[in-house]
């Protein structure tokens, strides 16, 4: 049985000599990664399930396994679980365009633009897919990017037509460019998608209220509010209306709707006078506010001195306070213009440019912030972020650690430099970055993972195995964390510890069969075949044509000698994939040492008949052919 034996030191062989890997046989990873391909293209539930079934019996723990395990969180709601699978996915198979794509959607859901926007963008670099195109679209209009914003939004819109969040955002960013006839437009095309979209009437409104028209802003309003009864926001802007009107009644009730309570009297009417003009005076505000008074005394104060620098500091500043943007940079830069003194005139001038996605003006303004003083950090990190998007590492790690200098209390922008370093290769400095993070707080999550997959790189296992604890800790269902610390503790002969890591995911995730195998490989490694058998029969009791499980579970009943039971596990293992190598191997050598063929035999037979012969008289040489044959006397005759 010297081939049987070879054969069942595979396990042994596989976990020693390349780290644990969980399958044998020829790779099926490419197939099953054609396959991911494939599944967004069906809409029938039952075939949906059947292709990742085949994805993950092809592929488990390859870059197509991590992707449907992903998607499986997702529709479960495990959002950190899925993502921990994607990146998992993205490590073994950096093109991975839906991986990439489906990551960069959850990071956006969970209000990680910066992560987001890189993963969607890879994603979009193969596929053009409406949802990853909406989800950039909305990044690049919180960051005032408006016209790719409008590109992606416009590209999503193609296949979307029945997505009013598409059309209510292409809306908004008209409204913020001054464009209200194309935002119009856009708010109508999300009401052919959605009759009920709130926010498209209300955007309606809003363009109506700025154009004086109460009755068609009203007429929308009450149409939001049919369909979205309990939105605040709408009644409070219906309030404003009936005030304005003077419908006081039907402008407290509503105020009373959106949970703001009575409101007190604006001002008794005068006693003395029984007039009605006087008696019912508007319920506007006086003809001049004290925001006016005090613009007027800042503009004639200017007038009369037009050099005073401290008026149009004090003048840009009323401005940006009103909403008045564009006033406010102009007073701005005429302080500028004289020199001013104030950091805070150069950083706000900075950030008005930075709405108008002005950003190299942004740039310049901050810089100048900086220059008339150092220590403005809300200017080095706003110049940080500009530089980091554009791409120019070397200069947002300049301003970043600037930052860190003045406010060292901040984890969250040491987590983004720890990681600016980890991108650009640079892993003492990020690992430095991570700690720094980890002092201020110990428990955070990707901190921990991220320094462990460094320290892991360098080969530092305990310290990569003490940060990946930590992340268990606070995420116990994290996959890519918990398969990260199987690799290191299988590396370093701990197979304890895999056992018990192996047995926690199993409990974690039972309707998993892969985990149930993987455990049955330890413990058969480890000798303990009672429990493999255990494990390998759960897997097959979850999937009953879980190849590898009924492979392992046939090499195990052959070293353990039940050959019956092997050979009806082998048989199985081969239908259930007959591509699968070793349950072909192990069978076709079952029959070879225990049902030897009979022309084997007869030709044995045959070898032993002619020795025998020979034995008989002299014996004789064998020669090659073409050469003559001498006669050689035989031993036994000279012994005689």
């Amino acid at each position: 049985m010297p081939m049987i034996r070879t054969y069942l030191a595979l396990p042994c062989a596989v976990l020693m000599l390349t780290g644990f890997t969980w399958g044998f046989g020829a790779d099926k990873c490419p197939k099953a990664l054609e396959l991911t391909g494939k599944l967004g293209q069906f809409r029938d539930e039952a075939r949906i399930h059947k292709t990742e079934a085949d994805i993950l019996s092809l592929c488990p723990d390859g870059a197509a396994g991590h992707y449907v395990t992903a998607l499986q969180f997702e529709r479960a709601g495990n959002q950190d679980g899925a993502i921990a699978e994607y990146r998992k996915a993205l490590q073994l198979e950096r093109s991975f365009p839906l991986a990439s794509g489906n990551l960069g959607l959850l990071y956006a859901q969970k209000g990680m633009n910066d992560e987001a926007s890189v993963e969607l963008a890879r994603g979009l670099s193969s596929i053009s897919d409406p949802k990853y195109q909406k989800a950039m679209a909305m990044i690049l209009a919180e960051r005032k990017v408006y016209p790719l914003a409008i590109y992606y939004f416009d590209e999503a819109g193609r296949e979307l037509t029945d997505d009013a969040g598409v059309f209510t955002g292409l809306a908004e960013i008209y409204v913020a460019i001054g464009q209200q006839d194309k935002a119009l437009e856009e708010y109508r095309r999300a009401l052919a998608a959605d009759p009920d979209s709130g926010k498209a009437h209300m955007g309606i409104a809003g363009i109506h209220l700025e154009r004086n028209e109460l009755d068609p802003a009203l007429d929308e309003l009450k149409k939001a509010a049919v369909s979205n009864p309990q939105n605040r926001e709408i009644h409070l802007m219906m309030a404003d209306i009936y005030t304005i009107k003077g419908a006081s009644k039907q402008a407290e009730y509503e105020r009373l709707l959106g949970g703001k309570g009575k409101t007190p009297p604006a001002a008794p009417p005068p006693a003395a006078s029984p007039s009605p003009a006087v008696a019912a005076p508007p319920a506007a505000t006086p003809p001049q506010t004290e925001l006016e008074k005090e613009l007027e005394r800042l503009k004639t104060a200017i007038k009369e001195q037009p050099d005073a620098v401290a008026a149009y500091e004090k003048l840009g500043n009323l401005y940006r306070s009103a909403g008045m943007d564009k006033e406010a940079v102009a007073a701005y830069k005429e302080a500028v213009y004289r020199n001013s003194a104030k950091s805070d005139v150069y950083l706000n001038l900075g950030i008005l440019y930075e709405k108008q996605d002005l950003l190299d003006e942004a740039v310049v303004a901050y810089r100048q912030a900086v220059q008339v003083k150092p220590q403005n950090a809300d200017a080095r990190l706003r110049l940080a972020d500009i530089y980091l998007n554009r791409g120019s590492s070397a200069q947002a790690v300049e301003q970043y650690g600037e930052f860190l200098k003045l406010k060292p209390n901040s984890p969250d922008i040491q987590l983004k430099l720890a990681r600016l370093f980890a991108r650009n290769k640079e892993t003492n400095l990020a690992i430095e970055g991570y700690q720094a993070v980890l002092k201020q707080s110990p428990d955070n999550v990707d901190a921990n993972r991220e320094i462990a997959a460094l320290y892991k790189v360098k080969g530092l296992n305990d310290k990569a195995i003490e940060h990946y604890n930590k992340v268990l800790v606070q995420q116990k269902d994290d996959v890519e964390t918990r398969n990260a610390l199987v690799s290191l503790y299988v590396k370093d002969k701990r197979y304890d510890e895999v056992t018990d890591l192996l047995k926690g995911t199993a409990e974690l995730f039972p309707d998993d069969p892969n985990n149930h195998y993987k455990l049955g490989l330890i413990y058969d490694f480890k000798k303990d075949y009672d429990n493999a058998i255990a494990s390998y029969l759960k897997a097959l009791a979850l999937k009953p044509d879980h190849a590898r499980s009924l492979n392992a579970l046939g090499r195990l009943y052959l070293k353990t000698g039940r050959l019956t039971e092997a050979k009806e596990m082998l048989e199985a293992a081969k239908n259930a994939d007959p591509n699968l190598e070793e349950a072909s191997v192990l069978l076709n050598n079952i029959r070879e040492e225990f049902n030897p063929e009979p022309h084997k035999i007869s030709s044995k037979i045959g070898r032993r008949h002619k020795k025998v012969k020979s034995g008989k008289g002299k014996k004789t040489k064998t020669f090659k052919k073409g050469k003559s044959a001498k006669p050689v006397k035989s031993k036994a005759k000279k012994r005689q």
